[in-house]
């Protein structure tokens, strides 16, 4: 919660003299101030050359009781008071009036402006009346769209600032009654508006309400005026019977304070009716009522008559833009376009304590302020709270100089700027450096919302200005952090942001600590060590010194044991001395604290030690499985990542040489437990190897193959395959050896992995008919025929692949065989196969012509056979083999009739007897 401190940020004032008694006055934008005193209003210069200096001057029906300024629109709008009488007019293209004798039009509200005076509007003041049927009590101008809102007893009416264009370079501002919002049991003393946010305020009532544009209810709310639910409106009625009953008897009854937030305000008793007045040719939003706030204050009981002391003052919503501005274009309209809201609070302020609500998205109280002494006004702007208290002694913002002349000043201040503002705050922190309290906190963060506020709008800023407050905003938040890494409070976490947004590396954070012990008799708060616990964890490309690096290990033996082990694996400690790191885990085991994380971690310091003998005992003090559990607790022990680049390990370059199935296997526990993703995982093997992007390793490909066998949920079966079988084929094409020795043969997949199936009897029978086949790639072969024989791959996604695979060879021939055949291309296969390896043919065919495919044996396989028969050649022999066979099997399958059909007319007899005579007999045999 923001803390309120007295404090007094003016640089320098300027002074404005005025000959009367100052009634009223506003500011002007950022160049103006406008100053009411009897009939008459002065407009001041407070900017430019001509500072405090009088800009215009005119007149005014009668005294200004209110005046309000809007930057939208650039107009200024009084409730003005004559023979008891009150009006609401608005000055427009005030700037135009150069003398106070300058011409001035008058003109009502909505009323088209004649065409023979139009051009003369653009170099003229314009008074806008708009006469209302009740008077006038309060207004209020929307920071952001110009519309005019203004409060009356019972109600509140709504004025669009609207535009006559005249031509491209100038248009006539004017208003049109919209909407008029009716109150019952509640007379607004004070209203804000805007962007449809509508908040009124009585004497010890606020009520915040949010106007929203229905178009699909339009009917219904132009005819049927919507009323908000009110169950509670009866009982306060009877009460308030009641009330002025007992108050006749000298007795006052106060109601209880209620503060209701959301839905729930709509319970507070006060009925809100919406009627809408815009013409029906003009473009009219459909309001309905959301009800966001209702506060009630309770009186001081001490007195039977209100008195001042208890009453509300200074109500205000201020929104809170992504540009900070609201921009103007040349004519004075407001430019809206391209804008965020990121917030709206509203603000209303008691004598000794102010409110701060945010009312955008949700509703919440966000700050309670209470003053020192009683105050008289108070103005929220989005750095500060400009808040006028007095004492006993009389406190004003108007003076009367002891001069000759009589007249009065009034007296504009500057802010000291906010950087000024921001050093002062934290010299004056620095009281509290050597205990850092909790004052100190506060303090310095009231000088970071103080510069962040001023970062939130750096379209004012020159270069030079946001670059010494951007500076101001890291200094601020190193600050922060130095305050919450110390304190030990239940928001020491906070050290973590701050340190982060203050730019600090880590080594200068560790140096702003104060090592005051040498022993570990130093208490370090919870703040710093999550800071530096949750560094370490992140990929830093920052190398701790030696010395900082021992800091921390002494810091964290001390204060986070469980953590050490962790510690030491990150890429920021790569500096800190084997010994001294080995004597700490030393301790550790004395403790009890004993993990395969601490061996392991022991294992990597011996081998960068050159140890090799220590390394090994390590190792070898928990089986291969519990090493994995180590190294999926501490990925870091293996793989490491420097600006943005993936680095093995010693240790894991050492695995790869003398364990690489231990590797394998720690990489696939990483996987499976979502500590390293699969592209990661492929990089990490490529660099690992020492090869590019498009080499890949054999312990890769031992990767892939462990991937598969795990069958790991959330590895892309058919990815994997696809990379599996490329690589296979790749070194198949190539004639390209494995650069290590594969951890599985193809047996050991088949046996281990249902992925891989086993290499149909066919394929066996066309392999061994190469003599000349080379052994060396065997392994290969088998393994890319045995994951296209599996159940699980896509056939149709390696017939790109297969291009590189020439069929002039056997194995290549096996493996497009193999893919025809899984894609159902028996025919074609056939003709392959008796073309090619004629011995294969019956082995596939008995494989393969089955079921549906069976007819293909009569119809594509014994045509074939008699044909190549008749041709004779070298393979004569070994078709007519086949033939023989075929026959066999044809004969079993079809009918004496069917079978005489499927034989050629031509074949002699004598050899085709054999197999008539057992088509016949077959039925008495069974």
């Amino acid at each position: 919660m923001v803390q309120l401190y007295n404090l007094h940020p003016f640089g320098s004032q300027q002074v404005v003299p005025c000959k009367l008694e100052p009634e009223q006055f506003c500011g002007g934008g950022r160049d103006a101030l406008f100053v009411a005193a009897g009939c008459k209003v002065e407009a001041f210069a407070v900017a430019g050359q001509e500072l405090c200096q009088p800009r215009c001057a005119f007149s005014t029906l009668g005294r200004v009781l209110r005046m309000a300024y809007s930057e939208a629109g650039d107009y200024l709008v009084a409730i003005e008071e004559k023979n008891k009488a009150t009006f609401l007019r608005a000055y427009v293209n005030w700037r135009s009036k150069r003398t106070e004798n300058s011409r001035v039009c008058i003109r009502m509200v909505g009323h088209n402006v004649e065409a023979p005076f139009r051009e003369s509007f653009k170099d003229q003041m314009s008074i806008v009346e708009m006469p209302l049927s009740e008077a006038p009590l309060c207004i209020s101008c929307c920071p952001v769209k110009g519309d005019l809102l203004v409060g009356c007893t019972n109600k509140l009416v709504l004025f669009s600032l609207t535009y006559q264009v005249i031509n491209e370079e100038f248009s006539i501002l004017d208003f049109e009654r919209s909407l008029i919002i009716h109150l019952d049991n509640i007379t607004p003393v004070e209203i804000s508006f805007c962007v449809g946010y509508v908040a009124v305020m009585s004497d010890l009532e606020v009520l915040i309400l949010k106007l929203e544009s229905d178009s699909k209810n339009e009917e219904k709310v132009h005819h049927h005026p919507c009323k908000t639910n009110n169950p509670v409106k009866q009982i306060n009625t009877d009460f308030s019977n009641e009330t002025s009953q007992i108050e006749s008897d000298d007795f006052v009854i106060c109601q209880k304070p209620m503060e209701l937030l959301g839905e729930k305000s709509e319970q507070c008793g006060i009925s809100v009716t919406l009627e809408l007045t815009g013409l029906a040719d003009e473009k009219i939003k459909y309001f309905h009522i959301q009800h966001l706030l209702y506060r009630r204050f309770t009186p001081d009981i001490s007195f039977y008559v209100l008195s001042d002391d208890i009453r509300l003052h200074s109500l205000q919503l201020l929104p809170i833009y992504h540009t900070g501005k609201c921009p103007l274009t040349s004519d004075g309209k407001n430019s809206f376009h391209g804008k965020e809201l990121l917030s709206l609070f509203c603000f209303f302020s008691l004598p000794h304590v102010g409110y701060l609500y945010m009312v955008v998205k949700s509703v919440e109280l966000m700050s309670v302020y209470q003053y020192p002494e009683k105050s008289q006004q108070a103005v929220l702007t989005p750095q500060f709270l400009h808040v006028i208290t007095s004492s006993r002694k009389d406190t004003s913002v108007k003076m009367k100089p002891p001069v000759a002349e009589a007249g009065w000043s009034l007296y504009i201040v500057n802010t000291t700027s906010p950087v000024q503002l921001y050093k002062e705050m934290v010299d004056y922190s620095n009281t509290y450096k050597t205990v850092k309290t909790q004052s100190c906190i506060h303090l310095l963060s009231e000088a970071h919302l103080l510069v962040r506020a001023a970062l939130m709008d750096t379209s004012q800023l020159e270069p030079g200005e946001k670059a010494e407050l951007l500076e101001a905003f890291k200094e601020s938040c190193g600050h922060l952090g130095d305050c919450y890494s110390r304190l030990d409070t239940q928001n020491s976490h906070l050290a973590l942001p701050y340190y982060k947004m203050s730019g600090l590396s880590l080594a200068e954070v560790l140096t702003r600590v104060d090592w005051a012990a040498e022993d570990e008799s130093q208490k370090y708060e919870r703040g710093l060590i999550f800071y530096i616990n949750h560094s370490l964890h992140e990929n830093l490309d920052e190398e701790l010194s030696e010395e900082l690096a021992a800091k921390v290990v002494q810091m964290f033996h001390a204060a986070e044991p469980k953590q050490l082990p962790h510690v030491l694996c990150s890429p920021s400690m790569k500096s800190v001395s084997p010994l001294t790191a080995l004597s700490y885990l030393r301790k550790l085991d004395t403790y009890g604290f004993s993990s395969v994380l601490v061996t392991l971690i022991k294992a990597a310091l011996a081998l960068k030690m050159g140890d090799l003998d220590m390394h090994r005992s390590e190792m070898k003090s928990h089986p291969e499985m519990k090493l994995v559990c180590g190294f999926i607790l501490e990925p870091r022990l293996l793989i490491q990542q420097r600006k943005g680049q993936i680095v093995p390990t010693e240790l894991a370059v050492h695995l790869k040489e003398t364990q690489p199935r231990l590797l394998v296997a720690a990489v696939l526990g990483l996987q499976k437990n979502n500590k390293i993703g699969i592209e990661k995982a492929d990089s990490f093997f490529k660099v690992l190897c020492g090869k590019d992007e498009d080499m890949i390793p054999q312990l890769l490909v031992d990767f892939w193959e462990a991937q598969l066998v795990a069958c790991l949920p959330d590895v892309v079966l058919q990815e994997l395959c696809r990379k599996l079988i490329s690589q296979y084929i790749w070194r198949l094409s190539k004639r390209q050896l494995p650069d290590t020795i594969p951890l599985r043969t193809s047996e050991d997949l088949i046996n281990a992995c249902s992925h891989y199936g086993l290499i149909y009897p066919w394929v066996h029978v066309l392999i061994s008919s190469d003599s000349l086949a080379d052994k060396n790639y065997k392994e290969d072969l088998s393994k890319l025929q045995s994951l296209i024989c599996g159940p699980s791959f896509d056939i149709a996604s390696i017939i790109p692949f297969l291009e590189l695979l020439s069929e002039d060879t056997i194995a290549g021939l096996s493996v497009h065989v193999l893919c025809r055949t899984r894609l159902k291309e028996y025919e074609q296969c056939i003709d392959t196969l008796l073309e090619r390896c004629p011995e294969a043919v019956i082995p596939y065919a008995n494989h393969e012509l089955k079921e549906e495919n069976r007819t293909l044996w009569w119809k594509k396989l014994l045509p074939e056979l008699c044909q190549r028969i008749k041709c004779g050649g070298e393979k004569y022999q070994l078709y007519l083999s086949s033939l023989k066979e075929t026959l066999s099997t044809v004969a079993v399958d079809l009918e004496l009739r069917d079978f005489l059909n499927v034989l050629p007319e031509d074949g002699t007899a004598a050899f085709f007897l054999p197999y008539l005579l057992y088509c016949s007999r077959k039925k008495s045999l069974a």
